[in-house]
């Protein structure tokens, strides 16, 4: 599969007054490996084109102020329209959150979802 992993701290602003990482993190996190993901596969020029439209997470354990983290993200599947992506975040050998993420690709001129370029079809598919 195409994929990234990415290492992280878990910092002070990723918490909530529980101690441990706040549910929103996660979102930040994945996003973040996205980013990495869509640049070292040359396709950043997505950046703004590519809404969310379902998101799915798991959480399995907490994570805490200054603790490393791995986050790792997948494509799973490349449709005519969207991409899937699966992740996992873990601290240490535990998991702590794994879900899914599924973008569209937006074009600004059009209501509804456009299909993928073959470049980016070639760029991204697993």
């Amino acid at each position: 599969m195409t994929s990234i992993i990415v290492h992280r701290k878990v910092e002070w602003h990723d918490t909530d007054a529980a101690g441990h990482h706040h549910h929103g993190a996660v979102l930040r996190w994945v996003e973040a490996a996205e980013a990495e993901l869509l640049r070292s596969r040359g396709v950043s020029d997505l950046f703004g084109r590519i809404p969310r439209v379902h998101y799915e997470v798991d959480y399995r354990d907490r994570l805490w102020f200054g603790q490393d983290i791995e986050i790792e993200l997948a494509v799973a599947k490349v449709g005519e329209k969207s991409i899937r992506y699966e992740f996992e975040v873990r601290g240490g050998a535990a998991v702590a959150a794994a879900g899914n993420m599924v973008i569209a690709m937006a074009a600004p001129d059009s209501p509804r979802a456009v299909p993928w370029s073959p470049e980016v079809r070639a760029a991204l598919a697993p």
